[in-house]
């Protein structure tokens, strides 16, 4: 009797999961095993702003509890960090020394929140938004009708900042080169967006026009919490201050893996790597175009779990390329408000 076949993937997000689900279907008898450095199951991320309406209650988070897991014979390994990949050997190694064997490994450990380097030293001033319990953190340090600063504005940033409107909280957004990412928008269309927001409820302030953000303070007694300090002088002040600068891929476990990597892994239309038995999907990856000749990445929701469905599909014997499923630009509505396809959570 042949050994069934071990496929790992590690990451709990969108990506993952489609993916851990298709392997199951297409290739019933083999083992299936999903590693993640979150502690909850998976969880929807665009529901988190749910917690600054009152919503404090994890279980409603989540979206497939632990039985399905064990249902489905998946064996999901949760609060385990990967700290590296030995392609050539095929074994990944744990953060306590444990090695893995695998026969596929699908990488789709997503991205994390970007920071500028200039800024870093500031993040014990600033909330996080990237985790059910960073969401809590920010909604108990804002005070009734407090204000909020969103330094960036990034697409997952300005959905936040929809219900903090909508609660009746006051929110500033620091307008620069990250704001409305990973959304393009040509230079001169930018005032005609910076618009819409104001329009929508936001204030917005011009980083560039005050020479970018040089620090983040805590505020004088008496005063706002958090200052916002420019580099022209200038100063905004509010209750917390939330970085929304976009993404960067969480990948720093596959250095020395022996597989590609730009800015992201980089895959061929099939989303293999330059090893075989590695795949990647979602914000991790970069995906090759014979079209443009160039790697793109692709960060819509629907896009995400396209790109795990097909990983999968790949890894059980299909040779499909990828084809992106959801519109990536920002159209202005007709009322001239601002509306993601990434807000489009179904």
């Amino acid at each position: 009797m042949s050994t069934p076949r071990h496929h790992v993937v590690i990451g709990s997000g969108v990506a993952g999961n489609q993916a851990a689900e298709t392997l199951r279907q297409r290739d019933p008898e083999s083992r299936v095993t999903m590693i993640t450095v979150s502690k909850l199951p998976f969880f929807n991320r665009y529901d988190l702003p749910r917690v600054f309406r009152g919503e404090r209650d994890w279980r409603k988070f989540v979206i497939y509890p632990a039985e399905y897991y064990l249902d489905n014979r998946i064996a999901l390994r949760r609060a385990t960090k990967v700290v590296n990949v030995d392609g050539t050997r095929q074994t990944l190694t744990l953060e306590h020394n444990e090695t893995v064997r695998f026969d596929t490994l699908l990488v789709a450990s997503g991205a994390s929140a970007y920071m500028p380097a200039e800024l870093a030293e500031y993040q014990p001033l600033m909330h996080a938004f990237g985790a059910f319990r960073d969401a809590v953190a920010a909604a108990d340090a804002l005070p009734k009708d407090g204000h909020v600063i969103l330094m960036g504005g990034d697409t997952i940033g300005l959905d936040l900042g929809r219900t903090l409107l909508d609660v009746g909280y006051r929110v500033t957004v620091v307008a620069e080169k990250h704001t409305f990412w990973p959304h393009e928008i040509a230079a001169e269309d930018r005032p005609r967006y910076i618009q819409a927001l104001a329009d929508m409820g936001f204030e917005v302030v011009d980083g560039h026009a005050r020479g970018e953000i040089a620090a983040v303070r805590a505020g004088a007694p008496g005063l706002s919490p958090r200052r916002v300090v420019f580099h022209d002088g200038s100063e905004i002040h509010g209750d917390i201050v939330m970085p929304f600068f976009g993404v960067a891929p969480a990948l720093d476990f596959m250095l020395g893996s022996g597989v590609d990597i730009e800015r992201g892994l980089l895959v061929k239309p099939s989303l293999r790597t330059t090893n075989e038995a590695i795949y990647a999907a979602g914000d991790v990856c970069q995906i090759w175009s014979d079209a443009d000749k160039r790697y793109h990445f692709y960060h819509g929701w629907k896009n995400v779990r396209a790109m795990g469905e097909l990983a999968a599909r790949n890894i059980t014997g299909a040779d499909e390329p990828w084809a992106p499923i959801q519109d990536e630009s920002l159209p202005l509505a007709t009322d001239g408000r601002i509306h993601s396809p990434f807000w489009e959570y179904a």
